[in-house]
């Protein structure tokens, strides 16, 4: 992949509130940031989707290659309907997760019911499966669309130049605590911050 190959990572920060703000940064594989876009959707809701749609919209940018987000719920449970997306932005669609878990559904069970509970659940069990990648000696997990595992795992690691965590979704959390931090009405930085 070459060095000027770039990626569109998306990820969340969200206090309390009703509204998790979402950041998403184009990152060049050789480190530089190269645009930024913002946007919200509701926390617990199913607007997650079309958020992230939108955002690649607003981006409007032919040039990214991939869309990483980072994991699969949002917003508490706001999920990501990952074949959707791929539908959408006709790039491989890859989500990197950096915990191991037994998997959502023991979770959605508890918080939710009905039909709140049956539409994120279908929208759970569409995902394609999660795989362990070990990823400069750290363990993350992918979920991949529009790309074979073996495309999945090469794409993570050629954004990921140290440590576990691909750049465009480093820079795009970032992005996103100081968008949410400025939404708040916040000034500086705290120590959680850095």
């Amino acid at each position: 992949m070459k060095s000027g190959a770039r990626a569109l990572g998306v990820a969340e920060s969200f206090s309390q509130g009703e509204r998790s703000v979402l950041g998403g940064a184009v990152v060049r594989r050789d480190r530089v940031a190269d645009g930024f876009v913002f946007g919200t959707c509701t926390v617990g809701g199913t607007d997650a989707t079309a958020a992230v749609e939108r955002l690649w919209a607003d981006l409007g940018r032919e040039d990214v290659r991939a869309l990483l987000l980072s994991g699969i719920a949002p917003a508490w449970f706001n999920l990501l309907d990952l074949r959707s997306l791929h539908d959408r932005v006709d790039r491989p669609v890859v989500s990197v997760s950096f915990e191991a878990s037994p998997g959502l559904e023991p979770a959605l069970r508890e918080a939710f019911s009905g039909e709140a509970l049956d539409r994120r659940l279908r929208t759970y069990r569409a995902l394609p499966s999660r795989r362990r990648l070990d990823v400069n000696g750290e363990d993350v997990y992918v979920r991949a669309v529009g790309v074979d595992d073996d495309g999945a795992a090469d794409l993570v690691r050629a954004f990921t130049p140290e440590g576990g965590r691909p750049e465009p979704l480093r820079v795009a959390r970032l992005a996103a605590r100081a968008a949410r931090r400025l939404a708040d009405g916040a000034t500086g930085l705290d120590d959680g911050d850095t």
